[in-house]
């Protein structure tokens, strides 16, 4: 274990032990302009009890399909998650970065931290990691989450300079999410229960990915559904994909009605 004198113990903040002990998470400077694989589209909505935070299963490599079945959420601790978009790589390690951030305080506190502070926590990382998104690597998150000292569903979405806007009902990021976000701004309306906002954001996902080459719809035949998780004051839960394959059943009946 390290040993720190006065002055220099780290405390609760995980990225500064990181730095402390010569491991920067996000390294200020890559050689040229890299094009790596990348996430799109994810979107959150507040909801009756709590929000749903959802986002397709495809990345893309320039005009390539990489991958088929990527997570795009991820919980960051029992009442929160993340949804990224942009570059899949660096946002993964981000999220495991955060994921660390908010154990470690816990640990050390013996208390989480609030929603809010949660929220700029991943500001400041993203902040930290503006020199690789000048080299093509930028990464655009969703956080959200349900706060306990509040008793309602909150969500912010969030800039690659590391800017952090709380958002009222619904955020969307992503190639897709100008598709998904009038989707949702039209079938929008307050307290909305979880079943209708899981609706609304397979209907969302689904007109995305129609316009939107990058952004993956639903594939029956390899079993590969948009990842759906509700988060409420029981904590954060993901469909199976029986489930989400059961929503987009009722959707695709409701299109053969219309």
């Amino acid at each position: 274990m390290p040993f720190y004198v006065p002055g220099q113990d780290p405390g609760t903040d995980f990225l500064n032990l990181l730095r402390q002990n010569g491991l920067e998470p996000f390294p200020p400077a890559l050689p040229g302009t890299i094009d790596a694989g990348h996430a799109t589209t994810v979107l959150a909505l507040r909801c009756a009890g709590g929000v749903v935070v959802a986002g397709d299963r495809r990345a893309t490599a320039g005009h390539l399909i990489s991958h088929r079945d990527m997570q795009k959420v991820f919980p960051a601790d029992e009442h929160s998650a993340v949804a990224i978009a942009g570059a899949a790589g660096p946002a993964v390690q981000m999220v495991r970065v955060f994921q660390l951030q908010l154990e470690y305080y816990e640990k050390i506190e013996g208390k989480p931290l609030t929603l809010e502070v949660k929220a700029n926590q991943l500001a400041e990382m993203l902040r930290a990691h503006l020199p690789q998104a000048m080299q093509g690597l930028a990464v655009v998150p969703i956080f959200a989450g349900f706060d306990r000292a509040r008793d309602v569903g909150r969500l912010f979405q969030f800039d690659v300079t590391g800017g952090r806007y709380e958002e009222q009902d619904y955020a969307t990021s992503g190639s897709g999410s100008l598709h998904a976000g009038t989707v949702v701004k039209l079938g929008y309306r307050l307290e909305l229960s979880e079943s209708e906002a899981l609706s609304l954001a397979v209907k969302a996902l689904w007109h995305a990915a129609d316009e939107d080459s990058a952004t993956g719809g639903p594939d029956p035949i390899r079993g590969i559904y948009p990842v759906l998780t509700v988060i409420t004051e029981s904590g954060f839960r993901q469909l199976s994909d029986e489930e989400s394959g059961a929503v987009f059943a009722d959707f695709r009946e409701e299109l053969a009605e219309g």
